[in-house]
């Protein structure tokens, strides 16, 4: 059981009680409670979501060959979570997400209508998985969509916790 605690709480930054709550309520079972614990997150952010988010962080990336990079600004409610090194390391992250993998909208509501209509549901899903930052998947844990992601470091922190814009840039573009 400690050894499914531990795994858990790396993989979604929940506590060890939450943790040992969803192993009990699914049986013990890694998977089930992996999942439990992503819809609790989400939650989580649903209800805070009203809250405002004035602190956080603009984070960049430069890839080592220096012809591309990316900039995104990632809001948070407090100070104290905008200089956690757990959120420093997801703005790092998203900056390379950016960079790596083109998004152009940060979620499918941002998607001009005109652009999807006329595509089936199945032609939707991937576009929207490619061309919107939360319905991609993570580069560090392709498991995880970058909204997983986000949402169980908002239910770590209990804030609510916002990619608020991005910029990517490539050489010749």
């Amino acid at each position: 059981m400690k050894e499914a605690i531990k795994k858990l709480r790396e993989l979604t930054g929940f506590g060890i009680s939450d943790c040992k709550k969803a192993l009990e309520e699914n049986d013990r079972d890694v998977e089930k409670a992996l999942d439990y614990l992503r819809k609790r997150g989400a939650k989580i952010l649903e209800e805070k979501s009203h809250r405002q988010t004035r602190e956080g962080v603009i984070e960049a990336y430069i890839h080592f060959s220096q012809n591309l990079g990316a900039m995104v600004e990632i809001n948070c409610e407090s100070d104290f979570v905008a200089r956690n090194p757990d959120f420093k390391k997801f703005a790092k992250e998203i900056a390379m997400q950016v960079a790596a993998c083109e998004p152009q909208y940060i979620s499918s509501e941002e998607v001009p209508p005109e652009l999807v209509e006329k595509l089936s549901s199945s032609e939707k899903e991937e576009f929207f998985r490619k061309k919107c930052l939360l319905s991609q998947p993570c580069l560090k844990d392709s498991t995880l969509t970058v909204q997983d992601y986000l949402n169980s470091l908002g239910a770590k922190f209990k804030e609510n916790i916002v990619i608020k814009r991005f910029v990517r840039f490539s050489l010749g573009e």
